[in-house]
């Protein structure tokens, strides 16, 4: 099949339409459970300071209207459920989740950006074509759509995991059971194996290589029709481990409710009619069944860009020296979930550049507990700390400062070492994409041989 045949190809609608209405459920939850916890305020209204990403400093919390890019996310996460105004609805949720996720790097986390890039490949989908709002508001059912726009949302998935496998191919994660070897025995008061499985040398070994094992692989289980329901169960099986042994919030549960779009359009059907049998839905005034079609050629376009990006930019870490989980450069957006355990101290000395005379700062009247904790080992937030320290105390009248880390980090259950060299002004240090070489070499070695 050459690529204009498969562009042309079409498949049952079902499936992304039921893909649209899990997301959108699952992102009202996220959106919700999130401002729950109160973390909304914990993270973006009482901190004084927020780091930023680069290039994407104008992207700040506003203070108790914070609330509202929350409130306009729920509201569009419930309309991608009812597939109402869908186009106005995703595009409305990408932009609000994605300014949220943007307002300060200390809550990164990898599916957050999952959710983003998700989002973002779904404006170009016609998820509401079936079972939709739009659809009995205009009696225009499309039963049929491209069958590349299910794909899609399958190789995102495939990335997402394969990737994940491949950064696990280093030595510290499969010779040295690292991190799983730090956080597995804290699970001590887990009923039954948490005094007994948790605690075991070989159960750390066995959980680095089941999971090296498990992202490389599912990706092609769940496409092969012989293999899927299996695969599936291994997916539920993981996740559900995974979501009990660590606090990673939805994740695990976007990730179940993904994978079924890789099944068959009759089981998609079957969850729709019970979805209509639950809530006694009559949508018996579709007039038009018709065949989806894309009226330019410039969607199938940006998606492929869309995709050569993420394929190509997680081996951005290449053009750096150094260890990459030492430097951190190139490590963020790039699918490396939960691969170290780092642990650092990080101390400023404020000093006069002419009279060398100087204070150190206490961090925590700048910095929330967590936001220090984030600092303290990643070399960009020690940056921009810096150069806040440096901007504040230079309008508090100091003249001539200069700033000075003295900083010390653990990789992954190695002896503490100095991190930054503690004789560079970082005020004067510019952030860039280019190498920072202020950052002190890595002495030990981690072999990276995937990702």
């Amino acid at each position: 099949m050459n690529f204009k045949t498969y562009i042309l190809k079409t498949t049952n609608a079902a499936p992304l339409a039921v893909f649209r209405v899990f997301f959108g459920f699952l992102m009202c939850i996220s959106m919700v459970r999130f401002w729950y916890h109160g973390w909304i305020d914990k993270f973006y209204v009482q901190p004084k300071f927020h780091f930023s990403y680069y290039g994407f400093e104008w992207v700040k919390p506003i203070g108790t209207y914070t609330y509202l890019f929350f409130i306009v996310a729920i509201i569009a996460s419930i309309c991608i459920v009812l597939g109402y105004k869908y186009r106005i609805a995703i595009i409305t949720f990408f932009v609000s989740f994605t300014y949220i996720e943007l307002m300060d790097k200390t809550t990164y986390l990898n599916h957050y950006y999952f959710v983003s890039c998700l989002s973002f490949l779904l404006i170009f989908l016609p998820a509401n074509a079936r079972f939709s709002l739009d659809a009995f508001i205009s009696k225009k059912e499309y039963s049929l759509i491209p069958k590349w726009t299910i794909d899609s949302v399958k190789l995102l998935l495939g990335i997402v995991y394969f990737y994940a496998g491949l950064a696990k191919l280093n030595s510290d994660w499969l010779f040295r059971a690292m991190p799983l070897k730090i956080w597995l025995p804290s699970k001590y008061d887990l009923p039954i194996i948490g005094s007994t499985l948790m605690q075991q040398n070989w159960f750390h070994y066995a959980m680095s290589w089941s999971g090296v094992i498990y992202d490389l692989c599912i990706p092609f289980l769940l496409l092969q029709k012989k293999t899927r329901s299996f695969a599936f169960v291994l997916v539920v099986i993981f996740h559900v481990f995974t979501r009990i042994l660590f606090p990673i919030g939805m994740f695990p549960y976007i990730m179940i409710v993904a994978t079924l779009i890789f099944f068959d359009a009759k089981i998609h059907e079957k969850i729709i009619s019970v979805i209509k049998k639950v809530l006694r839905l009559t949508l018996n005034n579709i007039s038009s069944i018709k065949t989806y079609h894309y009226k330019t050629t410039l969607v199938p376009k940006i998606i492929a860009v869309f995709f050569i990006f993420q394929l190509l930019f997680p081996w951005r870490y290449l053009v750096y020296p150094g260890e990459l989980f030492w430097t951190e450069e190139g490590y963020r957006f790039s699918w490396r979930v939960m691969l170290m355990e780092k642990a650092g101290y990080a101390n400023f000395k404020i000093m006069n550049g002419k009279t060398k005379k100087f204070f150190y700062v206490n961090n925590t009247d700048f910095l929330t507990s967590f936001q220090e904790k984030q600092m303290s080992f990643q070399p960009d937030f020690i940056l921009e700390y810096a150069h806040y320290l440096g901007d504040h105390f230079t309008k508090q009248g100091h003249q001539n400062i200069e700033v000075y880390a003295n900083c010390f980090v653990a990789l992954n259950g190695r002896l503490s070492k100095r991190y930054i060299d503690p004789f560079i002004d970082l005020y004067k240090q510019k952030e860039s994409f280019k190498h920072k070489n202020w950052i002190l070499p890595f002495t030990d070695e981690v072999k990276i041989k995937g990702l």
